[in-house]
């Protein structure tokens, strides 16, 4: 079968009895959500100057933006078993673009981080329920779903932090935020118009209370194959939120490039993070995860080690791009963990195992924060190269699904 046909019959799996614009507005939902999620760390140095932090404040700021994303994640998952995940999605894009608006009203960094951390919360809120409304939606080509799905929010975030590092010279970076909230009601209009109610499995839910819910899903979480996913998807993302969140700051301070140059570079990172995604859901679902999976993790340690060592534009702009194939984790990943939850509690325990390994990695910024303000910038990003090597180590021993 030719490269077109290949194509044309994955397309034609995603799409039929609705199912393409149900993927193509939690798509665009992501695409936003994801996006504006690094717009932060992409014109972090115009933050810190305006406000005259050091880089562990801005790193710690970063946190707060994760740390409320992830402890979101299992009240998120939860509701979602409940209430459906058409009413989570819509909520979650409204009140993140309410906390894009409060941007305009922080006139110090104590409010700056209050309206980062409601940000947080309404793209928390939407995380859970997406995954699980992909899953139960696809059932034989989910990795292609979740590739096409979280591939949308790599353009988003390759786009929107980009333009944002050159939109901050003219606007401001308070505008720069504030004005993308009316896309965010926008998708959530679509999102509660292309998501019927048969699209959610509430009843399972509701058929137990919350601690019976927890019972059945901390049951399914000592599943080894589990274990395993989410400890090698918990060290990924540390050294990932970490690197993203520093990078425009790498760049411009130890590297000499400019804000824009930086923010330009920050944004191939998700280019090929995009084009990664959209390839390791199809790759995993034809040549199995834990292959594809460990194959990204070695992948993933060389431009870590070699950015410290790298001078010129050039090379720079090639190593950054290359730090994004370490995103083509995330569908494959998520497939993996999503597929082998029980569908009763299947949003109850997505959420809890996201909110946990969302809080561990979470605190990367603040560590890298911390060792740049010790002058110990290079040493970090050598410190992220091994962790990375310990998570492919990880899924090197992860089994096949049944």
């Amino acid at each position: 079968m030719g490269v077109t046909s290949r194509l044309r019959t994955v397309v034609g799996g995603l799409r039929g009895e609705g199912r393409g614009w149900l993927l193509l507005s939690v798509a665009a939902g992501w695409f936003l959500v994801l996006g504006m999620r690094f717009v932060v760390p992409s014109i972090l140095p115009t933050i810190t100057a305006d406000f005259d932090t050091s880089a562990s404040q801005a790193g710690f700021a970063v946190t707060v933006l994760w740390v409320t994303y992830a402890v979101m994640q299992f009240p998120a998952g939860a509701f979602a078993d409940r209430l459906g995940e058409r009413t989570l999605l819509a909520a979650g894009l409204l009140l993140a673009g309410t906390g894009l608006v409060s941007y305009a009203f922080t006139p110090t960094f104590g409010l700056f981080v209050a309206a980062t951390g409601l940000f947080g919360l309404g793209t928390g809120l939407y995380g859970p329920p997406r995954g699980t409304v992909i899953s139960k939606t696809y059932d034989r080509n989910d990795g292609a779903a979740f590739g096409t799905m979280l591939a949308a929010g790599s353009v988003g975030a390759a786009a929107l932090p980009a333009l944002a590092a050159v939109a901050v010279q003219s606007i401001g970076w308070r505008t720069a935020l504030g004005v993308t909230a009316p896309l965010f009601l926008l998708v959530a209009l679509g999102v509660w118009w292309a998501l019927p109610p048969r699209a959610v499995l509430v009843a399972d839910g509701d058929g137990q209370s919350l601690a019976a819910a927890l019972r059945s899903a901390a049951a399914a979480v000592r599943n080894r194959r589990i274990a395993l996913a989410v400890a090698g998807a918990t060290l990924m993302l540390f050294a990932f939120q970490a690197v993203t969140a520093f990078l425009t700051t790498y760049l411009t301070t130890v590297k000499g490039l400019t804000q824009g140059t930086a923010g330009g570079l920050l944004g191939g990172l998700f280019l090929v993070g995009a084009l990664s995604q959209s390839v390791a859901g199809g790759l995993a679902d034809r040549y199995g995860a834990p292959r594809v999976l460990t194959g990204i993790g070695v992948v993933s340690v060389l431009p870590l080690v070699a950015l410290p060592l790298a001078d010129g534009r050039a090379a720079l702009a090639l190593l950054s791009a290359a730090v994004g194939i370490r995103m083509s984790i995330g569908p494959v990943s998520n497939a993996y963990i999503v597929d082998l939850l029980p569908d009763d509690v299947q949003g109850t325990a997505w959420g809890a195992l996201r909110t946990g390994f969302f809080i561990v990695g979470s605190f990367g910024s603040t560590v890298v924060g911390y060792m740049a303000d010790a002058a110990l910038f290079d040493v970090a990003f050598y410190g992220l190269a091994a962790i990375t090597a310990v998570g492919a180590v990880v899924y090197v021993f992860l089994p096949e699904r049944p």
